[in-house]
């Protein structure tokens, strides 16, 4: 065995020192920060990046900003929402469908022109208003699905702007935080220059040229840009917030989907900081000398269950069993080297949304068996479900042997579990599309991970039934009165902590639902050279790249 992984060890340095091996000579005043990503190509430049929420990571949180924003500056306190390019926000008393949101003075993007309440509009257009000259339906699946209220903005002034929701939505300020502003001024530059037999022909010329040469206000700014090799920012030195100015003069993202490739990577020094390394080199990458990163995130890694009709997972006592099968300690201390957190459901206790399930997530092999026989199976008649899931790709950990993990145990509970393996980015798209579509290929579940940092992301989109595709990411078409009840009540709800307790009474009738197959929450593992310092792994899916230095 150890000589199979030295093998595995040794090719996937030779695949990494190929992908690497082009990197240009950099001046050697110049500090840069060389990243293996898991994606297996570069998340999208234009300003609505796809990939994830790794895309949001790497081109979406680097290049641009949103309205309002993440706080990653503690990795001891929970990530928060903060003002962004906007200062100051409040719903009108009178009617809780508008928003009025006062914007930061003086804010430049990349190419000199004025961010205001213009572009503002423009960036809410691109996405929303089909007749708009530069509306982009590219851009709209990763977008509008999670921000689905959000219907309209108005211009007030030159830093004010009115939001106008479909209907009254306390979660409209987190979920702008996926709103990227880019600089329609520079787009424009494009269109006017492009050619094109209409003006949606020169629509998406602009939008192609936009994504190679991007303009936002972000505190990074594209330099080079090489579909699926690689893609270098340079620090903004005109940005907004002084103290979020980078410190290293260039980042480099390179794409590497394999663990073992990325790992490879970092050990012989071809780059100095990789997202999920092989856990089994942790123990290596430890006595080597290099970092190893890691903080309980909200995210996790789940089985999503179809709830269409036909699906053997509409049987309550058949969803239980599974949850009950799965020994989540001996997969966090076996396969993944202690890097993960047992999940009983999108939250635990001391959560403020956890509220109080009765049904309780453990490993209980016994009463797993005993549903599955009360639901009509047993050994020698078996139960099969299907689950489409990625080889690599943001959030998904290591997710073949963690599927082939959960084949093994769900066997001993009569489950005869096939696995649909398809490119993340793909199954990112069918996520958008349901169980319905034929992309599904028959599967029953799907194996997405979520993050859980505000209530549309980690609750409303999959469980309220007018989420289901193609409107947001209810992928199995969970139709259920109760959470539907509960998600208007806790929208609806702008004082916090009553809206914190319909959340709470939301995430147990899920959990007694057992809606999910709740296995892992994310610890964002990632390793790195010890010359890579002043990082902060925050308790969230995002991270802040601008303190981070490099020694020589």
């Amino acid at each position: 065995m150890r000589n199979e992984t030295s093998k595995k060890t040794a090719t996937a340095w030779l695949l990494a020192t190929a992908l690497v091996v082009g990197l240009p000579q950099l001046a050697s005043a110049e500090t840069v920060l060389r990243i293996g990503m898991t994606a297996a190509d570069i998340p999208r430049t234009l300003g609505q990046p796809d990939q994830g929420f790794e895309g949001n990571r790497f081109t979406g949180l680097t290049m641009y900003d949103g309205l309002t924003m993440w706080d990653l500056s503690s990795a001891d306190k929970a990530s928060v929402m903060i003002p962004g390019l906007a200062t100051e926000w409040k719903v009108d008393e009178a009617d809780k469908k508008k928003w009025t949101f006062k914007l930061r003075p003086g804010v430049k993007f990349h190419d000199g022109s004025d961010f205001n309440a213009d572009a503002v509009v423009w960036n809410v257009e691109k996405v929303l208003k089909q007749d708009a000259p530069h509306f982009d339906a590219s851009q709209v699946g990763v977008t509008a699905s999670r921000m689905p209220t959000l219907a309209s903005a108005r211009k007030i002034d030159d830093l004010t702007v009115e939001l106008t929701t479909k209907e009254p939505d306390s979660f409209l300020p987190i979920n702008l935080t996926n709103l990227f502003m880019a600089s329609p001024a520079k787009w424009q530059k494009f269109f006017d220059s492009a050619e094109g037999a209409d003006a949606k022909a020169k629509s998406q010329a602009a939008w192609a040229a936009f994504a190679k040469d991007a303009s936002g206000t972000g505190p990074w700014k594209m330099s080079k840009f090489t579909p699926r090799e690689r893609l270098e920012l340079v620090k903004n030195e005109g940005y907004w917030d002084k103290a979020r100015v980078p410190k290293v003069d260039r980042m480099v993202l390179l794409p590497m989907p394999e663990a073992n490739a990325r790992t490879a990577a970092l050990l012989s020094g071809q780059v100095d900081w990789v997202e999920a390394p092989a856990p089994d080199a942790v123990k290596e990458i430890k006595q080597r000398g290099f970092q190893l990163q890691a903080n309980e995130s909200p995210h996790v890694w789940p089985w999503q269950f179809s709830r269409i009709e036909g699906s053997p997972w509409n049987d309550i006592r058949v969803r239980k069993a599974a949850n009950l099968c799965i020994d989540r300690e001996g997969l966090k201390d076996g396969l993944l080297a202690g890097l993960m957190v047992p999940a009983s459901g999108t939250f635990e206790a001391g959560h403020p949304w956890r509220g109080k399930p009765t049904f309780e997530i453990k490993y209980d092999l016994k009463a797993a068996q005993k549903l599955m026989q009360e639901a009509g199976y047993g050994p020698s008649k078996k139960l099969t479900v299907k689950t489409q899931t990625s080889a690599s790709g943001s959030g998904q950990m290591q997710p073949l042997p963690m599927n082939e993990y959960l084949q093994q145990a769900l066997a001993e509970c009569y489950f005869d579990v096939q696995l649909d393996v398809i490119e993340w980015n793909t199954l990112f798209t069918n996520w958008r599309r349901g169980a319905k579509d034929p992309t599904a290929n028959g599967a029953n579940a799907t194996n997405v991970t979520y993050a859980a940092m505000d209530p549309f992301f980690a609750l409303v989109r999959f469980l309220q039934s007018s989420m289901a595709p193609p409107v947001s990411n209810n992928w199995g078409y969970i139709n259920n009165p109760k959470f539907d009840e509960l998600v208007t009540k806790a929208r609806q709800t702008f004082d916090p902590a009553a809206r914190d307790a319909a959340l709470a009474d939301l995430h147990a009738a899920s959990v007694d639902d057992a809606a999910f197959l709740y296995v892992a929450h994310d610890v964002s593992p990632r390793a790195m050279s010890p010359k890579v310092k002043g990082f902060v792994q925050p308790k969230s899916w995002f991270v802040d790249f601008s303190p981070v230095t490099v020694a020589p």
